[in-house]
């Protein structure tokens, strides 16, 4: 005759639901499945709390609404990182997010613009002649990539 399983869980964990619970003790999470530890993190990992928690939804072992509910997420937070899961498996919340390059302000164009500026062309002009915005241009000379060449006050006596 089959024997009735029941989570007994040690003291002091937080129940996620009536199989899931886990415990922050010494700096370090331990998730519970029906009482056996099934993963660990240190306190911080946001990485592995992503995957883990996510993982938990996608396997049918927790609902997103007991994750929002027991970890205070934002509904929209659980439903990114768990659809990152679905389409990248665990690996996922471990790549370097993709960036994307300047794509308007190319080395070219960037050479084409210091050179017009060090002419004592005025930044609407330049940005005129190269094709970029002057907030475009505006904004690289503040980072430091491009420089202008300081206008001199009139000194009258």
């Amino acid at each position: 005759m089959p024997q009735l399983h029941l989570p007994i869980f040690p003291i002091g964990v937080t129940t996620i639901n009536s199989h899931l619970a886990f415990e922050c003790r010494d700096g370090k999470v331990t998730y519970f499945f029906g009482g056996h530890p099934v993963f660990i993190h240190e306190e911080g990992d946001l990485q592995n709390f992503r995957m883990i928690t996510s993982q938990f939804i996608v396997t049918g072992n927790a609902k997103s609404s007991e994750i929002i509910t027991c970890f205070g997420l934002p509904a929209a937070t659980v439903k990114r990182y768990t659809k990152l899961y679905r389409e990248k498996g665990p690996s996922g919340f471990f790549q370097t997010p993709v960036r994307r390059g300047p794509a308007v302000l190319t080395p070219e164009v960037l050479e084409k613009a210091q050179t017009l500026l060090d002419e004592g062309q005025s930044r609407s002009d330049v940005a005129e002649s190269v094709g970029v915005k002057v907030n475009t241009l505006s904004k690289a000379i503040h980072a430091g990539r491009l420089h202008e060449i300081k206008k001199k006050a009139n000194l009258k006596e």
